[in-house]
Order: C-alpha cells, then structure tokens, then sequence
C-alpha cells in the first residue's frame, strides 16, 4: 500500500511524554496531496506513484505541467515528486492527507540539507588541523599533506578536503511519529530532520523498519 506525503518543514518544538520527559520533535505541514500519475512496468518500466503538493496561481506553473494535470482535473500544483512501490492501491486524482501515517509509526523524511557554502576540512569534515604550537604561525587550521609522492603524483578524485558543504539530499531514517493532526494537515516526528524552515520534506514509510 502507498505510504508516502510530501510538505514542509515548520520548525522544532517539544512535547512532554506520559512520565513527564520532554521529546524534542519536527513539526512538518504535510499535504493535502494529490495523486496525479502512476507509473506502472508495462509502459514506464517501474512502479511509482508522483504525487503533487501545494496549490499555486496558474501563471506559477508551465504550460506542460498544466497539461499533465488537466488530465485528472487537479489544481496548479507546485511541487510534484514520485515514489517507488510495488502496490500503490492509490488512483490517479486521489486526495491523500496526513491521515495516512499513524501514531507512533515509524517514517524515512527526506529532505536538502542547509547549504554551508565554501567551507574548509576543519569544518566540512571535522580534520583535526595543524599543530597549535611549536611555531606554528597559519596551519591551525589547514588540512595538511593531501597527495601520495611521484605515484600516482596527484590527488585522487573524491578525497574530503575543503569544498561546497551542504545542499545535498539527506534522507533520516526511522523517526517515531510524534502526533497527527488531521484538522490542520501537521505531522510531528520525533528528532530533526534535514533542511531550514519551510524547505520541502518528502515523508514516506520506514525501508528498515
């Protein structure tokens, strides 16, 4: 069965459990969302079912998405993302609201992460640095010896070292559902999840569960 919303992040918060121990928790705006595509294995080559997310004017989208929505009288839709499952037992136009998950379910959200920008090794991915003493005037916080000698003479491609830090897909896995609150489309997990507020979070069911 389809296990899967799409929303955004609203921000962290706590909630007191039953022995009075305060749970830190995400808040996510999830749907209402619209099914407006399922693929299948005999024209697509896989199944999946693309669901959209967060009415807009129409000038907001192009002519084409208008064209793919029209097919099943669905509104300008902003964002549209798929996922992959074998049984969907969804229908084309179908309206899916946070409802779907239920307390205490476990839950995979996706999300990008915030971009950092140009950062060093210190900070990209915690080198140690150069020696604080001993004359050390600049190295503090420099990676130090980053190639091998005459072979292969070069550093390899992918090795850490400073770079562009964030902005990637993030996906965390096993969060407890925290509370649902169909009345006001919200959903809590319990933990943080990837992204600044207002980012775009795709909630699906938990893989490893």
């Amino acid at each position: 069965m389809f296990k899967g919303l799409l929303g955004k992040k609203i921000g962290m918060t706590q909630i007191f459990d039953e022995n009075g121990i305060a749970v830190p928790i995400t808040v996510i705006e999830a749907g209402p969302c619209f099914v407006t595509q399922l693929r299948n294995q005999e024209t697509d080559g896989y199944t999946a079912v693309q669901i959209g997310f967060e009415e807009v004017k129409p000038k907001r989208v192009s002519n084409g998405e208008k064209g793919h929505l029209k097919r099943n009288n669905l509104p300008p839709l902003r964002f549209l993302r798929e996922f992959r499952v074998k049984d969907p037992q969804v229908s084309e136009g179908d309206k899916v609201t946070v409802d779907l998950f239920a307390l205490g379910e476990l839950v995979d959200v996706v999300g990008t992460s915030k971009g950092r920008g140009f950062a060093g090794g210190v900070k990209r991915y915690n080198f140690r640095g150069g020696p604080k003493t001993h004359g050390q005037s600049d190295r503090l916080r420099a990676p130090g010896s980053h190639g091998s000698g005459t072979t292969p003479g070069r550093v390899f491609k992918g090795s850490r070292g400073p770079g562009h830090m964030g902005n990637d897909r993030v996906t965390v896995q096993n969060l407890k559902v925290a509370f649902v609150d169909t009345e006001r489309n919200l959903i809590g997990v319990k933990g943080a999840i990837p992204g600044s507020r207002g980012g775009l979070v795709m909630i699906k069911e938990a893989c490893k569960s």
